[in-house]
């Protein structure tokens, strides 16, 4: 092999060295602010441009580590908002406190002006269900089966903590039974099929779980969600009962550690309101 055919062929190697190396060690940390608007047909009109940082699936762990994630908090931290939020999914390991009791001082870290409300996924029941609901107390952010009003010049936007469908779902009508049947409600739940679950009017749903699918190829979609309503892929989408439901595309990774056409994110969603 002369050395021009050499070269030829090494860069060609390189080149897809470097295309197939590019979900793995480069998207993956490739970390996306992206903002929505997002029409709430109840929301009262104080809150017309209320604004919340949705956080969810940090999944710490392999391939995904404290300095990336601590990058992630600061930056949650820097953007103007008035409430912050996470759907579920610090860790990534089973049986095990290690992960929880490490990342969670991180998340703790996180401010708005109106407070953090974080609940719990199936991988934080999967690590250690105590041990998690400790850290959502402790960093006064569990808004886990319970709910929270706030309130502006005498009007009322409430928020609902779900618990996770596949490890602690309580029906929502008995999470909200305390809440005045006109109010505006918004839901928090980690994994977006609960919106297809019973459930009294809900005005929005914020949800992970999904990551997006983590690959997203074009004119084809995702073709990998851990959900039965493969609708639910990220983004605004309608439930089968007419729930307006937003996925983020979350940060970490769950089944494989790739990321293509589908950044990770930390959503910044303006409320507006709806028709």
């Amino acid at each position: 092999m002369n050395r021009r055919t050499f070269i030829k062929y090494a860069s060609v190697t390189a080149g897809l060295g470097l295309i197939a190396s590019y979900p793995v060690f480069i998207e993956r940390y490739l970390l996306q602010v992206n903002r929505y608007r997002i029409p709430v047909k109840n929301l009262p009109s104080f809150f017309e441009g209320f604004t919340i940082v949705h956080i969810t699936d940090l999944h710490y762990g392999t391939l995904n580590s404290l300095h990336f994630l601590e990058k992630v908090i600061r930056r949650a931290n820097s953007i103007p908002r008035d409430l912050t939020v996470c759907t579920g999914h610090y860790i990534h390991e089973f049986n095990s406190t290690r992960q929880i009791d490490t990342i969670w001082p991180i998340v703790g870290q996180l401010k708005a002006p109106y407070g953090v409300l974080s609940i719990l996924g199936n991988h934080d029941h999967w690590g250690d269900t105590a041990r998690s609901i400790y850290w959502l107390d402790r960093t006064k952010q569990n808004i886990r089966h319970t709910t929270k009003c706030i309130t502006k010049d005498k009007e009322q936007l409430w928020f609902i903590g779900a618990g996770d469908l596949w490890e602690d779902h309580i029906p929502l009508p008995h999470l909200m039974n305390n809440i005045p049947e006109s109010a505006c409600k918004i839901v928090l739940a980690h994994n977006p099929d609960t919106a297809d679950t019973e459930c009294d009017r809900v005005d929005l749903m914020l949800s992970g779980h999904t990551h997006g699918g983590q690959v997203h190829l074009p004119l084809i979609g995702s073709p990998v969600l851990p959900v039965k309503n493969k609708n639910y892929s990220f983004g605004l989408k309608q439930s089968k009962k007419g729930m307006p439901v937003f996925i983020s595309k979350g940060i970490g990774w769950a089944l494989y550690p790739v990321r293509f056409n589908c950044m990770p994110e930390i959503a910044v969603l303006e409320l507006t309101r709806g028709v």
